[in-house]
């Protein structure tokens, strides 16, 4: 089992001996397209991508108290559950959540630079890890903000063809009251994607990209690589 504690302290002591030179981050609110450019850059240079949610390979060995908001999920009976929580409740599990997200996904980097096959590959990284901790171990030259209008994350979160997001729609379809489950639904997006969560992203010193859709994949990609200097 991989136990908080023990790799808070771990990655205290790796921050300082981890080689991040040939890693990327990227951070930002929903619809920004964080996803996309981090899959599109690892092919473009032959590198290595990790993805949105790459902790969840991790997921099968943590320990549900060091860890109750990781596992939550993993150890959840009734999906229906999920779609009914508060906004509040929703809200700091997530937040919560995301503190653990940082401690696995600072693992799983630093596992990953060990191995022979990484160190002279690019990695990009679709990160939770927060901004304080980015300033501390990265720079402004390996970091890159992604935005897009709040109201957008908000009004077109289950246009997205992903799995997990019509998983999470059909749910709120099969409510006693789908309508009322959909408006529960929505405010909690709106707690996410706030005014104040963008102006946070927007003001955090790293450089920014913002959603344009009049902009192809390929011309963010010559964006992206002018910020990292690839």
């Amino acid at each position: 089992m991989i136990q908080a504690q023990s790799l808070t302290i771990q990655h205290a002591e790796a921050e300082k001996t981890m080689d991040l030179n040939n890693v990327y981050f990227v951070i930002g609110t929903s619809y920004a397209g964080k996803s996309t450019i981090v899959r599109n850059l690892a092919k473009k240079h032959n590198g290595i991508a990790l993805e949105e949610n790459y902790h969840d390979a991790k997921l099968p060995e943590l320990d549900k108290n060091e860890f109750p908001g990781l596992t939550y999920t993993r150890d959840l009976k009734d999906w229906h559950e999920f779609i009914r929580r508060t906004p509040d409740e929703y809200v700091t599990w997530l937040n919560n959540t995301t503190k653990e997200c940082e401690i696995v996904e600072l693992e799983i980097i630093e596992e990953l630079l060990k191995k022979p096959e990484a160190r002279e590959k690019r990695i990009f990284v679709d990160t939770n890890i927060c901004i304080d901790t980015l300033h501390r171990i990265s720079d402004s030259r390996h970091v890159l903000v992604m935005l897009a209008d709040p109201e957008v994350g908000i009004h077109r979160f289950f246009d997205r063809p992903d799995p997990e997001k019509q998983f999470l729609y059909r749910l709120m379809l099969e409510e006693p009251d789908p309508q009322a489950a959909l408006d529960n639904y929505r405010e909690i997006l709106k707690r996410i994607c706030s005014e104040e969560s963008y102006r946070e992203l927007l003001n955090s010193g790293f450089p920014v990209i913002f959603r344009d859709e009049n902009r192809s994949e390929e011309e963010t990609v010559l964006l992206a690589e002018q910020i990292f200097g690839i």
